[in-house]
């Protein structure tokens, strides 16, 4: 299969009973003992398949740091205008955009799903259909969450903020609604390139955008004296100029066969799609760490391609393989990453406040934030995993269990009933994904992958239609 010479070709084994992670599945039999051939076998095939996830990862992960950096910059500078404008930036940022982010973004991973094993499958014809179906979900879901920004004012102050901080946050708000339908835009367009392997492009995209973002706030906000309208008008015109250049790149015909222009097969089947899509938005509904983090959704990213790829392919014990890999790189990265800040930790809340208390406050939160770091880390990898195997709707169940009937409870419980205010609620947050995580890794353990390989066909006509419908 042409892979547009983007990267090494996923799939590159024959047959399944003939590559060297299958033959080397004595490694996992149940006796304890390894010989050296087979310890040599099973290091010989990490390094090769973390080879294959790092030269997808690195690029995703500098996209993910570039777009996560775009409202973090915002955030510094609103900073250095005062404590009010911080407040209302960082609460809009974290709470009302944060939360459209996490619907928009967990909606459009159903995508990865199907776009992943689609090229795999070599049906390269269907990815841009279930980019404009997922465009036509999205956008049908933003329209629902302008009523979130419209009436931020009256959640924030249901929610427990001051009334100040909701009056400001909630205007802001306001002025960050073109941002929503960008998000809508983007994450469908990002799967769809994701899934080919076009990572690098994505990453020149954010980085450009990121330098120009990152200009433009000190131009208006400094300069000017814009203040927060400056804000938000280069923080919705930095997210929608990754939409544009994003979709010039596909229509200029860099995507081949994976874009053959707009199709009304992109309205058929859109209740199967639908379901796929609520079940990611379900699963993925979690806090965003910062930075650090974006390492954890880089990762997210290059695992699901690399699983649904596979899968595709028909190379179940590939797929499993590069599950287990993607899981001691993401903890070894997330204890690599928590190890910087924990011991950074008197200098960097500085880049964010010159308020001594609020300093003082992130401080005191390192630690636990080192721990959210190295948890979020594995958790992500691991949801990175099911998306590539398309289980988002049996993920949601675990994900609603441990994470909203288990962790946040916990965290109400021990942030208010035992008075330990917000280290209480992270601790809280943190123990439902550990657990997530380990039910998740209990799963992916257990999960005949030949069968997964072999439903592949039908997961694609249940969720994506029938694939050879011809067009409209």
């Amino acid at each position: 299969m042409e892979n547009g010479g983007e990267y090494p070709l996923l799939s590159s084994r024959d047959n399944d009973h003939n590559n060297p992670v299958h033959s080397s599945n004595t490694i996992f039999s149940s006796s304890p003992f390894l010989g050296s051939s087979q310890v040599q076998t099973f290091f010989r095939e990490f390094y090769a398949e973390s080879k294959k996830l790092w030269f997808l990862a690195s690029p995703a992960i500098f996209t993910s740091i570039c777009q996560y950096s775009l409202g973090a910059i915002t955030q510094v500078f609103a900073g250095q205008l005062g404590t009010s404008e911080l407040a209302a930036v960082s609460v809009e940022n974290s709470i009302i955009a944060g939360f459209a982010y996490g619907i928009m973004w967990g909606m459009g991973s159903a995508l990865e799903t199907l776009c992943g094993i689609a090229f795999g499958a070599g049906q390269l014809e269907m990815l841009g259909i279930y980019m404009q179906r997922s465009w036509l979900i999205l956008n049908t879901t933003a329209l629902m969450l302008v009523f979130v920004y419209i009436f931020a004012t009256h959640i924030l102050k249901i929610i427990g903020q001051t009334d100040q901080i909701s009056e400001d946050a909630g205007k802001f708000a306001l002025w960050m609604i073109p941002q929503l339908f960008a998000y809508a835009m983007n994450y469908p367009l990002a799967k769809f390139l994701q899934a080919q392997g076009k990572f690098m492009a994505m990453a020149v995209i954010a980085g450009l955008v990121l330098v120009l973002h990152a200009f433009f706030s000190w131009v208006l906000m400094m300069k000017l004296g814009w203040g927060l309208a400056g804000a938000a008008v280069v923080l919705n015109s930095s997210w929608w100029f990754i939409v544009v250049a994003q979709l010039v790149y596909v229509l200029c015909g860099a995507c081949g066969g994976a874009w053959n222009g707009f199709s009304w097969l992109a309205f058929h089947n859109l209740w199967g799609f639908l379901k796929l899509s609520v079940a990611s938005a379900v699963m993925l509904a979690v806090n965003i760490l910062g930075w650090t983090t974006m390492v954890g959704f880089g990762f997210n990213a290059a695992i699901s391609v690399r699983v649904s790829n596979e899968l595709g392919a028909a190379h179940p014990t590939a797929a499993k393989f590069s599950a287990m890999v993607v899981a001691v790189t993401s903890f070894l990265i997330g204890l690599f990453l928590a190890l910087i800040l924990i011991i950074g930790g008197k200098e960097y809340p500085s880049f964010f406040s010159n308020d001594a208390a609020v300093k003082e406050l992130v401080y005191e939160l390192t630690p636990l934030l080192g721990l959210a770091i190295v948890v979020y880390s594995v958790q992500l990898a691991l949801a990175g995993v099911a998306i590539g195997a398309g289980w988002q709707a049996y993920i949601a169940y675990v994900n609603l269990g441990c994470y909203y009937l288990f962790g946040i409870p916990l965290s109400l419980l021990m942030g208010f009933k035992f008075n330990m205010g917000i280290k209480g609620i992270w601790w809280g947050v943190i123990s439902g994904t550990v657990l997530e995580a380990c039910v998740v890794l209990w799963i992916i353990n257990r999960t005949n992958w030949n069968n997964e390989a072999s439903v592949t066909g039908d997961k694609l006509k249940q969720w994506g239609g029938e694939t050879d419908d011809r067009e409209i």
